[in-house]
């Protein structure tokens, strides 16, 4: 069994992208220095302390101080300490599961790690990785640890995940049918448009249509849609030559929206009379709106049920966990 996760905890070295979150945290966690330290939650016996909470939760709070404000941001901040903590907690099990089967991670698994680390974060400089840890209270010791930790997580959660890589071919077929807005991309139109007012303060609504018509004609004879729009339309585009850009469903009101988009590329519209005035639009290009077939579409599905399988299997892995396990918090 040792063997086993040895081939796990390889495996993990070799596929997983580094993370130093310690060091990150560390030194956001120096912005709350003054938060007095003490016990977060007891974990069978194992203490979590709020330092460690505010370590692992540092980095967003960050963030959340940059967008937030008053008791929103207190909210927040508030919900993601009890997730860091929860995420601590779940840690914690899976560490005292590691070693209650008396497993082990080998050391030169550890000092691969490292070593990648050094590699591939501080451009192979010890030295500056040294003084990096010094500079943010982290003994090398200290970090040797959370990174064993680390592989120790990944090692048993590879471990207690054991499912069926094959997904039913129902299952993906169910999955494709009720979800084909995932893989139908979006139906785009680039638009241009000249809108003549049904009312001005000189002209009534049966001239403002003749000049609709005029301008329409002027359009037939071949003359350029954003000349003749920087001429007569009167809507913000105007100056661009009635150039609404790239534009989704929802965009145009739903009458306009009809027409703009079953028109072929190319055509000009007729005068549409809409809410009292006159628009004429033209369809320049438009991509989208197509859906990948079920043998397109497969191999994404079959990812996507692999993962959500995966994803579950380890929630009620550590629900287990949960469940046998004496855990105080405060």
């Amino acid at each position: 069994m040792r063997d086993v996760i040895r081939q796990f905890a390889i495996a993990m070295l070799a596929g997983c992208v580094l993370a130093v979150w310690p060091l990150c945290g560390a030194a956001a966690a120096e912005e709350e220095a003054q938060v007095v330290d003490g016990i977060a939650a007891v974990v069978n016996g194992d203490v979590i302390t709020y330092s460690q909470v505010r370590a692992l939760s540092a980095p967003r709070e960050k963030l959340l101080r940059q967008q937030l404000t008053g008791q929103e941001l207190e909210k927040k901040m508030t919900e993601l300490r009890q997730l860091a903590l929860k995420d601590l907690i779940d840690r914690r099990l899976v560490i005292q599961a590691f070693k209650k089967e008396s497993y082990q991670i080998p050391d030169h698994i550890v000092d691969e790690r490292m070593h990648q680390i050094i590699r591939e974060s501080f451009g192979g400089d010890r030295n500056t990785f040294i003084k990096t840890l010094e500079a943010q209270n982290y003994t090398l010791g200290e970090f040797k640890q959370k990174e064993t930790e680390r592989i120790m997580v990944q090692a048993m959660r590879s471990h207690n995940i054991k499912m069926n890589s094959i997904i039913s071919p129902t299952k993906i077929e169910e999955y494709y049918r009720k979800h084909r807005d995932e893989f139908t991309s979006k139906e785009q139109i680039k638009l241009r448009m000249i809108m003549i007012p049904g009312q001005k303060d000189t002209a009534s609504a049966p001239a403002q249509k003749a000049l609709g018509e005029e301008v329409l004609g002027k359009l037939a004879g071949g003359e350029e849609f954003d000349r003749v729009a920087q001429v007569y339309s009167e809507d913000s585009t105007r100056d661009n030559g009635g150039d609404w850009g790239w534009i989704e469903h929802n965009t145009l009101a739903a009458p306009l929206e009809k027409f703009a988009f079953t028109m072929p590329v190319g055509r000009i519209s007729n005068i549409i009379d809409y809410a009292g005035n006159y628009y004429i639009l033209k369809v320049e290009d438009k991509h989208g709106g197509t859906t990948k077939s079920l043998a397109e579409a497969r191999s994404d599905i079959e990812k996507k049920l692999i993962e959500e399988e995966a994803q579950g299997l380890q929630e009620r892995w550590i629900a287990s966990l949960r469940a046998k396990a004496y855990i105080k918090t405060f």
